[in-house]
């Protein structure tokens, strides 16, 4: 049973529970083959599972090459990168050159995207989000390849439906949401055209303490501004839990793509969060808008089959997300918009 604590204290303690690897990780990395290659590796989610996968290395007693790669426009990044034993590469993945000089891994991680802004540089999301992808889809032919998707290619969805499943149809609302399905068609194409086995995640949400919906709920919350009620509804995983998830999808890929939702067990009241989140911080809470009878979400009864339960139940991430800023310790300042209905972003 794993134990985890009552409060996180810092980003160091932040990091290595995000990076802390299960057991089923690391008997797999102790008979997989291959080196391991992370596209894309330098945001929200890259660092903790590159390092997670390199723990799960050590802890099986394995040596491969753990690749980052990416443009690294941060560099205090790249270096908290090489100080966890992962190499780095720096360079634009839309350079065709660049890209198909990269090492050939056995394993890839594709987690490249764009969201935030996406609505004022529409050729730029769908050059990343659709574009790249066919780039790394051809590049990587012969490469096992685990690629991040997201819940926006899905429909709202009555609340009482348990959210979309993987057999659902998509149904992209907005141009974010429907570069995101062209990701998934360029991997599926590339995956049928080379044989190349393949596992799209569609994930809905993961969460930290510097970044996620929860947050998002509880800055509001802790700033006394109304919360807004028009997307009611929503599903969070532990961003740990969510990493190990995806570690261990290298073992279900497949060709055709096979898709896999991620997300919590629960779906989630954001009017209940926000009063929760308001015991926490001991102030008033107030709202705006009403709840819709449908919302965004999705149902990860696949991945649990799979995988098992997230460990990290939600409670315990209230708890440490009160704790974090109460205390206004960093957060990165990106607002996931996840009240957004029409898929502009």
């Amino acid at each position: 049973m794993l134990s985890y604590p009552e409060k996180i204290e810092n980003e160091e303690q932040l990091e290595e529970l995000l990076s802390r690897p299960g057991k089923e990780t690391i008997r797999m990395f102790s008979k997989l083959e291959g080196d391991l290659i992370f596209l894309g590796v330098a945001g929200k989610i890259g660092k903790s599972l590159a390092s997670m996968a390199k723990r799960a290395c050590d802890e099986a007693g394995v040596k491969k090459r753990i690749i980052g790669v990416s443009t690294f426009e941060d560099n205090e990044q790249r270096t908290k990168l090489e100080k966890a034993g992962i190499e780095t590469i720096n360079g634009d993945l839309l350079d065709t050159r660049f890209t198909d000089s990269l090492p050939k891994a056995k394993n890839v991680f594709y987690l490249a995207g764009m969201k935030f802004g996406s609505v004022d540089n529409l050729s730029l999301t769908w050059a990343i989000n659709t574009y790249l992808p066919a780039l790394v889809a051809d590049s990587f032919r012969q490469s096992r390849i685990v690629a991040f998707s997201t819940g926006c290619v899905y429909p709202l969805v009555s609340v009482k439906s348990g959210g979309s499943k993987e057999t659902d149809p998509p149904e992209a609302v907005g141009e974010y949401a429907q570069s995101c399905l062209g990701r998934e068609r360029m991997f599926e194409f590339g995956s049928i055209r080379n044989n190349t086995k393949v596992a799209l995640i569609r994930l809905n949400y993961s969460v930290e303490m510097r970044y996620g919906v929860l947050v998002d709920i509880a800055l509001k919350v802790k700033n006394q501004q109304p919360v807004d009620l028009t997307m009611g509804y929503f599903n969070v995983i532990w961003q740990g839990d969510m990493n190990d998830f995806v570690l261990r999808s290298l073992e279900h890929t497949g060709s055709p793509a096979k898709i896999i939702n991620i997300t919590g067990p629960e779906i989630l009241s954001v009017r209940e969060v926000a009063k929760e989140f308001a015991k926490l911080f001991g102030v008033k809470v107030t709202f705006t808008g009403k709840e819709a009878k449908t919302a965004l979400l999705n149902d990860s009864s696949h991945a649990y089959e799979l995988f098992g339960k997230p460990k990290v139940p939600t409670e315990l991430i209230l708890k440490w997300i009160a704790g974090w800023l109460a205390e206004d310790k960093s957060i990165f300042g990106k607002p996931t918009h996840f009240e957004v209905r029409d898929g502009k972003y």
